[in-house]
């Protein structure tokens, strides 16, 4: 039974906030710096304000002193589910002012996009944007992406006694080793040493092209963080699809798929442990799965006038069932094609994929791939216990870093995410039914939104429904938390209002 929110308990969030929050402007420092380099004056002055609010506002959170301790689990849930509006809402703050957004929920969009990792954007001329506020957007990826909580304990932010709760709070419920602290430093250093390789090649590549170098370079950083990430923000417009390179293609290929998998089975390659990758249920899952779904899609994209050749259909085709499946939303068509030339098979495809998403444990979003085989081995289990004899026990197996039994508690908790992520689904594509836009559209919008996917048709652009554009953001925000966190603060917040009653009945507490 949720126990009631309590003053105290107020505090204790509102001073776990406040560090987050300001600890949220050295985020903004980074493009402060950017601007100063590149000479950016007005940039440099809207971050110097925007840090200066940040800080004043995470110092007024942090006067809710508290005495050192444990954080309970209440506790926790709270701060993790208000730490990515809060954050997405301070994020917010440079993007409007940087003249790029209509409104300033527009900005609050993309602030909660980026802290997401969603990667749709409402933002206007996006090819002029100044290079402090390109930085700025790629960093939100890089901080949502490894995780707000993840950030902070690598960095020492909370000290001791509070990790634990924090971490398994934020949706992750694996330790890549026992240390919450150590498993967040680890997640870091290989989140560097990948975007580091890839910036160098990807560097590389564009030089070769002729950019400048300064341009090269920022440009090869920022899409190696965003598809490591699995964020999807790209530096230009048109996405991907604006280099025409197969090379950066292949590149981004390699990082999106790296970004899907399980930081846990990262750590056993990295001890020597090469066998586990192969025989866990989520590579098996991630295997069959989207050789399934690449068939589909190519044999749907075959009478598309856009893949009129082999070369053509195989180099997009699987480049835009990667940036799905992984959640990552980078492009190498134009929103009008995704529309226009796209047979109605390859567009419900692309939405499927983003619906089931990467792996548990990683960057990526969605279902999971982790859920989605443990529901495959629950269905499989029951047709066996169907055929076998009354006196047979049927036990099913799976490995996930080490061999573990089929229980009736694994399958109800991939069950009921399974269940709420389609329930999100469908209720926000009945949101977009009812602002008057067609169906096929509004189901592939809110699968988008509430997997963190990214590829987005133009349905969510600047001057939509205020109504429409607060539940794609409240979606944004419930995929990102994958529902257990969302449920439980909500339960605490009816707790706490709700009055209560005797165990007699009638009397109320």
């Amino acid at each position: 039974m949720w126990q009631r929110f309590t003053f105290y308990d107020l505090r204790v969030v509102g001073h776990y906030l406040g560090v987050l929050v300001t600890w949220s402007a050295i985020l903004m420092a980074i493009p402060l710096v950017t601007a100063l380099l590149f000479q950016e004056w007005d940039a440099a002055s809207r971050y110097l304000l925007a840090i200066g609010i940040t800080l004043t506002s995470g110092a007024a959170l942090r006067f809710c002193r508290i005495q050192p301790g444990r954080l309970n689990r209440q506790q926790a849930l709270a701060v993790v589910g208000l730490a990515w509006l809060v954050i997405g809402l301070f994020c917010s703050i440079p993007l409007y002012l940087s003249g790029h957004y209509t409104t300033f929920l527009d900005a609050l969009f993309d602030g909660v996009s980026g802290i997401t990792t969603t990667g749709a954007s409402l933002i206007i001329d996006l090819d002029h944007l100044s290079y402090a506020d390109n930085m700025f957007r790629f960093m939100m990826h890089l901080l949502g992406g490894l995780g707000l909580i993840v950030v902070a304990l690598s960095l020492g932010m909370f000290g001791k006694g509070a990790g634990s709760q924090l971490y398994s709070s934020e949706a992750r419920s694996e330790h890549v080793v026992p240390n919450v602290i150590q498993t967040a430093q680890f997640i870091a250093k290989v989140t560097a040493v990948v975007i580091g390789v890839a910036t160098i090649l990807l560097s590389a590549f564009l030089l070769l092209e002729g950019f400048e170098p300064a341009r090269g370079i920022l440009q090869a950083l920022w899409v190696s963080i965003s598809g490591f990430v699995t964020g999807g923000f790209a530096p230009m417009q048109q996405s991907i699809l604006y280099y025409h390179s197969f090379l950066l293609e292949t590149v981004t290929i390699v990082l999106m798929i790296m970004g899907s998998i399980s930081f846990v089975i990262y750590y056993e390659v990295w001890k020597g442990n090469v066998r586990p990758f192969f025989r866990d249920i989520e590579t098996r899952t991630m295997v069959i799965w989207v050789a399934v779904m690449v068939v589909v899609f190519m044999a749907s994209l075959s009478a598309s006038t856009l893949f009129a050749d082999l070369p053509a259909l195989l180099r997009r085709g699987v480049y835009m069932v990667v940036a799905c499946f992984t959640t990552t939303g980078f492009s190498v068509i134009t929103p009008n094609q995704l529309l226009t030339v796209l047979t109605s098979g390859a567009f419900l495809t692309l939405a499927l994929l983003m619906a089931v998403g990467g792996a548990a444990g990683s960057t990526a979003g969605g279902i999971k791939l982790y859920r989605f085989g443990i529901i495959a081995k629950s269905i499989l289990q029951t047709v066996k216990e169907a055929v076998s004899p009354d006196s047979a026990r049927v036990v099913e197996s799976y490995h996930h870093v080490g061999r573990r039994m089929l229980t009736p508690t694994a399958v109800k908790e991939a069950m009921t995410i399974f269940v709420l992520y389609v329930v999100t689904y469908v209720i926000g594509a009945l949101v977009g039914i009812a602002h008057g836009y067609d169906a096929t559209q509004s189901i592939f919008e809110s699968i988008c939104m509430a997997s963190n996917g990214g590829l987005i048709t133009g349905l969510a652009s600047p001057g939509m429904p205020v109504t429409l554009e607060l539940f794609y953001i409240l979606q944004m925000w419930v995929g990102r938390l994958e529902f257990i966190t969302l449920l439980a603060l909500v339960a605490q917040i009816i707790s706490s209002v709700i009055p209560r009653r005797s165990a007699k009945g009638g009397a109320r507490s």
